[in-house]
């Protein structure tokens, strides 16, 4: 029997989305007035590998699906702009449920 890819890609939607924000207060830190570097150098990494979690998680959901390719790329891409990944995460779910009735 096989898993359900969609609880882990919302976990990694969620924790992408949280880590992209840390991050881009750790860029304002590094790069703005405080100028430390010291933040920014623990979060960028963290929120790398968070993200490559998220595109297989975000794979897997696309190919259990058997969604398009264009959708995955929105998808993917939702973990690289701030605040995108909750909003796909929503959008993702919903759609996914509505699938699973039309079924």
């Amino acid at each position: 029997m096989q898993r359900d890819a969609l609880p882990f890609y919302r976990v990694m939607a969620y924790a992408t989305g949280v880590f992209l924000l840390v991050l881009c207060v750790a860029m304002f830190v590094r790069y703005g007035p405080p100028d430390n570097p010291s933040m920014s150098q623990i979060v960028s990494p963290i929120h790398g590998w968070l993200y490559v979690v998220y595109l297989v998680a975000a794979g897997l959901l696309v190919y259990q699906r058997g969604w398009k390719g264009t959708r995955a790329v929105l998808i993917a891409a939702a973990g690289t702009i701030p605040l995108a990944s909750f909003f796909a995460e929503r959008y993702v779910v919903r759609k996914a449920r509505e699938e699973a009735r039309v079924r």
